[in-house]
């Protein structure tokens, strides 16, 4: 497993875990070695990350105003 993501805060975390739970990727949270920089880390199997970032490119697009 090795670090995917660091969410800003709780809402992002929590986002980024619905959307790794949706596609069906296996995810691990580890708490931040700092204080103050952000709720967890999310870990993923390295074969997994180029699914999860499409998922998460995905999920940003939709949120794109339209022009």
């Amino acid at each position: 497993m090795v670090k995917f993501y660091d969410p800003r805060d709780a809402a992002d975390l929590a986002r980024v875990e619905a959307i790794l739970r949706a596609g069906g990727i296996e995810y691990f949270l580890n708490r931040e070695p700092e204080a103050g920089i952000g709720p967890m880390q999310v870990h993923v199997a390295e074969e997994d990350i180029p699914h999860a970032e499409k998922l998460l490119r995905k999920e940003e697009i939709k949120k794109e105003p339209t022009r």
